[in-house]
């Protein structure tokens, strides 16, 4: 089965100030997002992908060029829309410390399922159209380039938290117990009988070992033996996921 590295774009300047940006335009990132995303990029120079898909906001497409920099190959590049950030409607530009006063608030956190912003979209359809696009992307590059496949979508806190939550087989209301931090690295399996979330949330460990293409089909009993035993000059620290950040 094909791999999707999940990467949340870098810290940008209205994380920092505590703005929620939603989809406005010219928001980059910081010198520490910079930073966070160069780090990212570092651990994923040691995998061959096939492909880096970005959403279309400015401070992913920073990230996912700073990942591409690194890169030996030459990656496909496209956007995708359904990955995009959350239409926050009229919460959109305002600052966290004021929405947290807003009887809205409180819906988000503890029933984001009936949440709909105003003026915006759902949460309901935020997750719906970006794991119908992971779906549909990992789908293809499997077809294309075999079960080996590993690709990166870059994208936003709330999106990547909705996708792992539908992974996971949460319900949508328990997916603000999912942390997903800037150029954090998290790491989904779509297989024939259901998905295999393999990390989250990292930000820190070896990743070389997504090069093998030894995924198995099910579920090993007993947990296995994980992703490959260690051969000369590795350490066992090297051959296990990351997990925690």
């Amino acid at each position: 089965m094909a791999t999707v590295i999940l990467v949340r774009h870098g810290r940008t300047t209205a994380n920092a100030s505590g703005v929620l940006a939603g989809r406005t335009a010219g928001v980059k990132l910081d010198e520490t997002g910079r930073r966070q995303a160069a780090h990212a990029a570092e651990r994923l120079a040691a995998v061959p992908l096939v492909a880096v898909v970005s959403s279309p906001l400015e401070r992913c497409r920073q990230t996912s060029r700073i990942i591409l920099d690194r890169q030996s190959g030459t990656p496909l590049t496209p956007l995708e829309s359904g990955i995009t950030e959350c239409d926050y409607g009229q919460w959109q530009g305002r600052r966290l410390s004021e929405l947290s006063k807003e009887k809205l608030w409180s819906v988000v956190q503890t029933q984001p399922s009936a949440a709909v912003f105003p003026g915006g979209e759902s949460m309901a359809a935020m997750q719906a159209r970006s794991v119908a696009a992971i779906r549909r992307h990992d789908a293809a590059f499997e077809a294309e380039f075999g079960p080996g496949a590993v690709w990166v979508a870059v994208s936003h806190g709330d999106i990547i938290k909705s996708i792992l939550a539908d992974a996971l087989g949460m319900h949508l209301d328990l997916f603000q117990r999912i942390s997903v931090n800037p150029a954090s690295i998290s790491i989904v399996r779509y297989g024939a009988h259901r998905p295999d979330v393999v990390a989250t949330n990292t930000d820190a460990g070896d990743l070389s070992w997504l090069r093998a293409a030894d995924a198995p089909a099910d579920a090993p009993v007993g947990g296995g033996a994980g992703p490959h035993q260690p051969v000369d000059g590795e350490t066992l620290g090297a051959s296990i996921p990351a997990t925690g950040s």
